[in-house]
């Protein structure tokens, strides 16, 4: 990332594009992609979150397909790799958590949060993606682009929907509402300078 294009607040780098981007998950184009993108590798997960997904899991396996809970019967619902903690992917493509609603895919873990049968609505990385946090001495955010996000882009720049706001809640989660206003103010300042 080059140093003119980072932001910095606290001890959290942000790339400035973030700042500019226009984005709202547009699901009737992209079908859930971000829960199904062809890899081995499944969303990342905290430490903290295995023992929290592992609480609620009796409640989320109720809305997902026989499949995908014969899966974590036998497996498992996560692995390491590459000394990361990641959800199991199925057949190399769709999350374990995945459910479908009509033809979009969905997470099981949020729609048993959303039915109020949970506290845990999902891994934070799948709450802020296609957000990317990297470790360099603490968090580095990024934008990560996908094709699939496409829709995404283009809905953003219609209705006119900063990443950021979209993104509010689970920045929050993540860093709390003060380091958000923050990042606001900073990156309204950026818009308006550009």
């Amino acid at each position: 990332m080059n140093v003119n294009k980072i932001l910095q607040i606290d001890n959290i780098l942000v790339g400035k594009e973030i700042a500019k981007i226009k984005f709202a998950c547009d699901l009737k184009k992209c079908k859930g992609a971000c829960c199904t993108l062809d890899s081995e590798y499944g969303a990342s997960l905290m430490h903290e979150e295995l023992e929290l997904i592992e609480n609620v899991l009796d409640r989320v396996k109720e809305y997902l397909p026989e499949k995908h809970r014969s899966e974590i019967e036998i497996k498992g619902f996560y692995e390491r790799k590459d000394n990361e903690l990641m959800t199991r992917s199925f057949n190399n493509k769709a999350c374990v958590f995945v459910y479908y609603e009509n033809d979009v895919a969905k997470c099981g873990i949020e729609k048993a949060f959303l039915d109020g049968k949970t506290d845990f609505r999902k891994p934070i990385s799948c709450h802020l993606f296609p957000l990317r946090i990297s470790e360099f001495g603490g968090d580095v955010l990024r934008f990560e682009k996908f094709n699939e996000c496409s829709p995404a882009l283009e809905k953003g720049e219609e209705e006119e929907i900063n990443f950021i706001d979209f993104l509010k809640e689970s920045l929050i989660r993540k860093y709390g509402n003060n380091w958000y206003l923050k990042l606001k103010e900073i990156t309204d300042k950026e818009n308006v300078n550009t």
